[in-house]
């Protein structure tokens, strides 16, 4: 049982407070130092590997850049959860094998809360094992994408595998 740590945040969390606009030219390493400091100064130096990041309606809003997702994927968020998402965000962050889940229960879930997260279930759960909150699971082919880690790695198994199915 891994615990992690949840970051919430509240409604309209944007693409350019995820990507600031400001430092999309520099390397993925200088963006996600920036990711959400407008809101939480302390997130990217104090995020963890596995943490999930918490929002309500509308994360992800505003433009279609990937980076957004990538940034948080690059500091290790090991999941988005919110009530409503935004569907460019939802899909970016899937293709880079983020796991994004929409969930009711999203506004029950505790800032600095210490929780075990099961994405095969999509639960969150209390360190007692008690649902905390349910979430909407992701469809068998979204979840395998993430799992492989994201489309291109996803798309390069499923290829080798019609490429050794063929006997080539």
């Amino acid at each position: 049982m891994t615990l992690v740590r949840i970051w919430k945040f509240g409604d309209q969390v944007d693409t350019d407070l995820l990507a600031p606009g400001r430092y999309m030219k520099g390397s993925i390493d200088e963006l996600a130092a920036h990711c959400l400091e407008a809101i939480r100064p302390e997130f990217a130096a104090q995020v963890k590997p596995g943490d999930l990041v918490v929002g309500g309606i509308g994360f992800g809003i505003g433009s279609s850049r990937e980076q957004a997702a990538q940034a948080l994927k690059h500091l290790g968020v090991g999941a988005v959860i919110a009530t409503g998402a935004a569907r460019i965000f939802y899909r970016n962050a899937i293709n880079l094998g983020l796991p994004v889940l929409v969930s009711p229960d999203a506004a029950k879930l505790q800032d600095g809360a210490t929780v075990q997260f099961d994405l095969e279930r999509a639960t969150v759960r209390d360190a007692e094992g008690n649902t905390l909150a349910q979430c909407e699971a992701l469809p068998d082919f979204l979840l395998e994408i993430v799992r492989d880690g994201g489309l291109i790695p996803n798309l390069k198994k499923r290829l080798a595998t019609q490429h050794r199915a063929s006997g080539n």
